[in-house]
């Protein structure tokens, strides 16, 4: 609450002094004078702190504050799917890295050749899961691919799926009778002790079929915690969808984005773009797209969202 205050009274503060500004420029009667560039300086610096709190306001969930959790799987396509997944992989790494958000990758599944047949990684930061869930759903890519030795051009697609890294204060009831806990040696570089010892974790909640699997840390103990707190997730986020799904059988108005639904595609022949089909968002610079600078499509997608309540509230 501190923070919306101080936001506000940042705000406040700039649109005074660019009001000043704009008295002083209206006496000097010069379009160009100082007092003018200072007026536009700060019109803009207000804009920004604006468009800032505006967003903020999207994140007002009652889960949208804490981490993320986020599974990535390849479609089908062999080689060119599954290192398109690993280009995802990379890409949200980077988006936290650029964030300062702290990633635990807790398991990863090497494709055969290439890529990745799937992987599954926590981040840690303010606001994690609100960012990020605008990440869930199907990615295209569209590209000469490097595997095929015609040169032809290839569509591949993944699928993300995103749940809150819910906290001890949200409860969620697993019955130790639904539960099938696996252990299996871990795949993958990791040394002599990884390989050798059945250290990886892999748990079934039997009534839903949701499968989960953590091979990343060298004990036995950490993986079968991470895998329970990813399953704990999993299994809050599909009440939550079961629960949406009920209210929304009461709504005329069905919304577009559906879950699974294709979000984005990323051209990279013969053409470079990325376009949002959500909200209309094009860039045409996909290297920095795929390093991590996705920040304009989940900022138009929160936004987006909020223009859509609202003309619902109104109809």
């Amino acid at each position: 609450m501190r923070a919306q205050l101080a936001g506000f009274d940042r705000l406040k503060k700039t649109l005074e002094e660019s009001r000043v500004f704009l008295e002083m420029a209206l006496e000097e009667g010069a379009e160009d004078s100082e007092a003018a560039q200072e007026t536009e300086a700060a019109l803009n610096t207000a804009r920004e702190e604006l468009e800032r709190q505006e967003l903020q306001v999207m994140l007002g969930g009652e889960y949208d504050r804490l981490g993320a959790i986020v599974s990535i799987h390849p479609g089908a396509g062999g080689m060119e799917a599954q290192d398109w997944a690993e280009m995802l992989l990379r890409l949200y790494l980077r988006w936290a890295e650029r964030r300062r958000f702290k990633t635990d990758l807790a398991d990863l599944q090497p494709g055969e050749g290439a890529g990745i047949k799937s992987a599954t990684f926590e981040v840690d930061g303010d606001y994690a899961y609100g960012y990020l869930k605008a990440e869930a759903g199907i990615h295209r890519l569209v590209r000469i691919s490097p595997y095929d030795a015609n040169a032809r051009r290839h569509t591949s697609f993944a699928s993300v799926f995103v749940f809150p890294a819910i906290d001890d204060k949200v409860e969620v009831v697993i019955n130790p009778a639904d539960l099938r806990v696996d252990t299996f040696r871990a795949s993958g570089a990791g040394g002599q002790h990884v390989n050798k010892t059945d250290s990886a974790v892999r748990m079934t909640h039997i009534p839903t079929g949701i499968v989960v699997s953590c091979q990343n840390e060298r004990s036995q103990h950490k993986n079968r915690a991470m895998a329970m707190k990813i399953l704990r997730s999993r299994l809050f986020e599909l009440e939550q969808r079961k629960k949406k799904e009920e209210l929304e059988k009461f709504s005329k108005d069905k919304k577009d984005i559906a879950w699974g639904s294709q979000i984005r595609s990323y051209v990279l022949q013969p053409y470079q773009l990325v376009k949002d089909h959500r909200t209309g968002i094009e860039i045409g610079n996909t290297e920095s797209v795929l390093d991590g600078a996705i920040d304009p499509f989940i900022e138009a997608f929160l936004m987006g969202v909020r223009k859509g309540d609202a003309d619902r509230e109104l109809e």
